[in-house]
């Protein structure tokens, strides 16, 4: 025997027990810290939840309905559920295909992945990385997910959980604990230390990840997450419950190369994990093809940061900014998507919108409009133009009456923050999930019932000012308050049952039409109370008497004057959101203080609308009989 022979067989007896010894210690390891995964919970398929779990590769490649595609090439089938083997050489650019449309899913990729998926258990993949120069040990869990659900939609979704070990190798690591635990999020990473309070750990070992639904982003707690970069994700990742507790068996990737690419050799693979599309909706390459695959602690180190960001729940007044952002993301991203899809059909929209905005400016005049005297009519325009240069010619008084009532949002705001401690962390609902739901849903109605009083308010207090000033007099916004202090029980009074009544029609979908056709004829509360001095119920039936007959002409105005205070804040914080790094709570108060200073507007314009509604019931009978005046009622 050959001298060279003798040698490659002696160290391939030494090599082959030390590799087997490796990695029944990276086993041991992988099993020890096996995360639990908490998926929020889809109650009917095809709804709202996650209905995809982390899968195991094999059964993907397995399916007949999958097809390796390229290179380079969306239509050229290179096989037919590919085999581990097939995906072993170097395919730069070539892509998986899963049955259905990434731009349009529907309910085709989560039939296809329940289907695919049912009586398999979920599945991690555990890839340990000894970097002995580093004294740094790195345990790697990854997870895929057949499809990512997200505002950039594709197929294919690889992530990760990474624990970090101050070891020379993975022995070592076993006799310590963990340094610090990065879970994946879009393009960047959260840390957390191990004995950190926002990690939750089962029986001390196990870490509990809360994905997001859809985008599969890893976090630490149950909560709304908003992200404004590529790291953090643009738009909002909901992770809130409830969950179901989903515990992963544990594959482990060998630590040689030689025994991955015989074991796994799907690892190799260098094309795209789902169809090819355009831009970020493309599928996503694979764990090899990452630098935290072969230096997981430099990415540590470079690229995970101390926190995410939650969602801060609601403004002091009005929309708030943060939410605002996360329904503009995901209504643009809707929207690209179905421009690519239908460019043509999407232009023509666009064209259909412009051209209707312009008609309907052009039926109203905008022209000749005076803010004095008040009792005359006004076309739309004319009101909304009488508006802007009143606010104008006294900013002081009607900002002044704005910002009286941003201690009334403080006040919901508290009121907001103790429901959610309350009902969220003293067990007044069932599962934490359910608490999340249900404190969200309270604390909406509160910041909305606040809402609307500061609105009714508002609107009675710029009436007041308007008449005075109307008459030749200079108010002050103490003033005004004080002089409406006797308004008081009819202001309460018909927000008795205005509020109640909207919110009972709102929460059933057959009762919103209902819902915004009393919301309009009800609308001039506050001005028929400031000037008419009526109790709240025969308020309500003045406003509605003044409304009948010319609903959809002050339905109209009403929309355009509350589309500025109701957009004029959130768009500014969303543009803050992206412009700067100011903290969400900073932002959303900035959103409410604007929307409390253009609040004033719409109620001018309001109240320009019951002047005109008023004198057009005096000189123009409506057909359902005579006009009806205050005396009558």
């Amino acid at each position: 025997m050959a001298l060279a022979t003798r040698i490659a067989l002696a160290a391939l007896f030494v090599v082959a027990p030390a590799a087997a010894r490796g990695d029944d210690d990276a086993r041991a390891l992988a099993e020890r810290y096996a995360p639990l995964v908490r998926l929020q919970v889809q109650e009917v398929p095809c709804g709202h939840g996650e209905p995809f779990q982390p899968t195991d590769v094999e059964l993907v490649l397995r399916s007949p309905q999958v097809a390796l595609r390229g290179p380079w090439d969306r239509t050229h089938i290179v096989k037919i559920a590919p085999s581990g083997a097939d995906l072993a050489g170097e395919q730069f650019g070539y892509h998986l295909d899963f049955p259905g449309d990434p731009l349009a899913p529907g309910c085709d990729y989560e039939e296809w992945s329940r289907r695919l998926t049912a009586g398999s258990p979920p599945t991690v993949y555990a890839h340990v990385v000894e970097q002995p120069e580093r004294r740094a040990v790195s345990l790697q869990y990854w997870l895929f997910y057949p499809y990512n659900d997200f505002n950039n939609k594709h197929e294919g979704d690889w992530e990760l959980i990474q624990l970090q070990f101050a070891a020379h190798d993975v022995a070592e690591a076993l006799a310590a604990a963990p340094l610090r635990i990065g879970y994946s999020q879009h393009e960047g990473a959260e840390v957390a230390a191990w004995d950190a309070l926002k990690l939750e750990r089962v029986d001390g070992t196990h870490p509990v990840v809360y994905p997001a639904a859809g985008s599969h982003a890893n976090y630490f707690e149950p909560s709304l997450y908003l992200g404004r970069s590529a790291a953090q994700g643009v738009g909002c990742d909901d992770a809130t419950g409830p969950s179901r507790d989903v515990q992963p068996r544990v594959v482990l990737v060998p630590v040689t190369p030689s025994a991955q690419r015989a074991h796994l050799p799907w690892l190799a693979y260098e094309g795209r994990w789902g169809e090819k599309q355009s831009a970020f909706y493309d599928g996503p390459t694979g764990p090899n093809a990452k630098p935290q695959w072969v230096d997981p602690a430099s990415w540590a180190d470079e690229h995970w940061r101390e926190r995410s960001f939650a969602v801060v729940g609601g403004g002091l007044l009005g929309p708030d900014a943060t939410g605002f952002f996360c329904d503009a993301v995901a209504a643009g991203s809707d929207g690209l998507r179905v421009s690519l899809l239908r460019p043509g059909f999407v232009g023509l929209a666009l064209l259909f919108v412009a051209g209707l905005l312009a008609w309907l400016a052009s039926r109203t005049r905008w022209r000749d409009a005076v803010s004095l005297h008040l009792a005359r009519r006004r076309d739309v325009g004319q009101m909304l133009m009488s508006a802007l240069r009143l606010y104008a010619a006294h900013p002081g008084l009607f900002v002044g009456i704005g910002l009286a009532f941003v201690p009334l949002g403080l006040i919901a705001g508290a009121l907001q923050a103790g429901v959610l401690r309350v009902l969220r962390f003293d067990g007044l609902a069932g599962s934490a999930g359910e608490a999340s739901t249900l404190a969200a849903g309270v604390g909406l109605a509160v910041v909305v019932l606040f809402g609307l009083v500061a609105l009714v308010w508002v609107q009675a207090a710029c009436a007041r000012a308007m008449a005075e000033i109307d008459a030749g007099g200079r108010p002050t916004v103490i003033g005004t308050f004080r002089g409406l202090l006797g308004e008081s029980n009819a202001l309460l009074g018909g927000l008795g049952v205005v509020a109640p009544v909207l919110t009972l029609l709102t929460f059933s979908t057959a009762g919103v039409p209902l819902a915004v056709w009393l919301l309009v004829r009800w609308a001039l509360l506050g001005q028929v109370v400031a000037l008419e001095r009526l109790p709240g119920t025969r308020a309500l039936r003045r406003s509605a008497a003044l409304v009948c007959g010319r609903w959809s002409r002050s339905a109209g105005l009403l929309l355009v004057a509350a589309v500025v205070p109701a957009l004029a804040g959130p768009l500014l914080g969303a543009l803050l959101l992206f412009a700067g790094q100011l903290p969400f709570a900073v932002v959303n108060l900035v959103s409410s203080l604007v929307y409390a200073v253009t609040m004033p507007f719409a109620a001018i314009a309001t109240t320009y609308l019951y002047h005109d509604l008023r004198v057009r019931m005096q000189l123009e009978p409506i057909r359902s009989g005579p006009p009806v005046l205050p005396a009558e009622i």
